[in-house]
């Protein structure tokens, strides 16, 4: 995130969250703005099937959940990966200073355009039909998995169960072992 945007969050109150716990849930109001400053805090949603979705993994440097400055109520729920330590400022702090820094207000509206392109290329890999051809692609543009501990989020992002991830990255260490391709 730009230094602009961590300007917003000047002043705000750090906040601890312990691996696993949650920030909020659907439905919860909307009252503070979070920057993660330290961890990773996972935003999900479950389907109507009752699948857990991943929709954003913020790490350090990140704001979670950025459209619900604009919600009176979370759409989805926020968990702690890992331990993690944010920066909380109230929503109505942070459009009013928004509202009066125009500059500020652009490095914003640049942050969400990213904001929604990402979100477009997790639903555009989740079309893909096979756990090899999402992790691929996932691979791509993240570069590489988190430890171990945080599969099952990676799995939640690709659309898949953890059992499928974990037996295709198997498959993938097998043929490393063997010196075949992963395809």
């Amino acid at each position: 995130m730009s230094p602009e945007l961590v300007r917003l969050f000047d002043g705000s109150e750090p906040r601890p969250l312990a691996g696993g716990a949650w920030l909020f849930h659907p439905g919860d109001p909307v009252r503070r703005m979070h920057l993660v400053t330290e961890g990773t805090v996972a935003l999900s949603r479950v389907t109507g099937t009752g699948a857990p979705v991943t929709l954003q993994r913020a790490r350090a440097g990140q704001v979670l959940a950025e459209a619900s400055a604009y919600a009176a109520v979370y759409h989805c729920g926020a968990c702690a990966v890992a331990p993690t330590m944010m920066r909380a400022l109230p929503v109505a702090r942070f459009l009013a200073r928004l509202a009066q820094d125009p500059e500020l207000a652009q490095a914003w509206a640049a942050h969400l355009a990213y904001a929604v392109q990402a979100a477009r290329l997790l639903a555009e890999i989740r079309t893909l039909r096979t756990v090899a051809e999402r992790l691929d692609a996932w691979l791509g543009e993240d570069g590489s998995l988190p430890p171990k501990g945080a599969w099952q989020q990676v799995a939640a992002e690709l659309g898949v169960t953890r059992e499928a991830l974990y037996r295709e990255l198997a498959r993938r260490r097998e043929h490393r072992r063997l010196g075949e391709p992963h395809r």
